[in-house]
């Protein structure tokens, strides 16, 4: 049985307060199974790789630097979170886009998040075909790391990013106002997630394999 089968049987077959108390245990808390994906705005950026493009050792999560990227929205005017999740450790990188979401703004505070990282860290940047990266090429720039786009409408060609903003609206439900978090409740909530055990890790933590990773390459 796959979960979508589970998830359809909660949200259509049950009713009143039976469904009420069964889907108060769900993650996200949502009372309908929605698609996934977001609306796309009109236009397509300049000078895209596509994500066709990205180094095989991207595709098969071989070694470590990898990562995928997207924004974590509030409510219609308030505010967002950079989220980026490494490919091979799902290690979480999170930081505040509190008023704006343009361009240039998203520019500047990833590549801020990007500094942070190791040389060994920075092979790729994976995103959709949102305007906020417009300024791709001068992140490229600025921090050595191209950046590669998904097809349109196809989330799942990020789906360690996707899984993980599943994870944060347990903080940061659908609606928040997210104009004044700072970057240090992210960073403890990034600390949360890097330090649980994952299956798909083998029941190591997300900062244990990217350890492992980055000793593992760099000798």
């Amino acid at each position: 049985m796959s979960h979508e089968t589970i998830y359809q049987s909660l949200f259509v077959q049950t009713r009143g307060e039976l469904r009420r108390e069964l889907t108060a245990h769900l993650r996200t808390g949502r009372v309908a199974r929605g698609t996934k994906g977001r609306s796309e705005k009109i236009g397509k950026l300049k000078g895209m790789m596509p994500i066709s493009a990205r180094p095989a050792e991207a595709d098969d999560r071989a070694v470590p630097g990898h990562w995928e990227g997207d924004l974590l929205l509030g409510g219609i005017g308030k505010g967002q979170i950079i989220t980026l999740v490494e490919r091979t450790s799902r290690f979480v990188l999170l930081a505040p886009l509190n008023t704006s979401r343009n361009a240039a703004d998203t520019r500047e505070q990833l590549t801020r998040i990007i500094a942070r990282l190791p040389l060994e860290l920075r092979k790729s940047l994976t995103w959709d075909q949102g305007r906020e990266m417009a300024q791709h090429a001068e992140f490229t720039l600025a921090t050595g790391m191209p950046v590669f786009f998904c097809d349109p409408h196809s989330p799942w060609q990020r789906g360690s990013n996707e899984n993980t903003n599943g994870l944060l609206r347990q903080y940061w439900p659908k609606g928040a106002d997210l104009r004044h978090v700072t970057q240090d409740e992210c960073d403890a909530i990034a600390l949360r997630l890097n330090t649980r055990p994952r299956q798909s890790l083998g029941w190591k933590t997300p900062a244990q394999a990217l350890n492992q990773g980055l000793l593992a390459t760099t000798g």
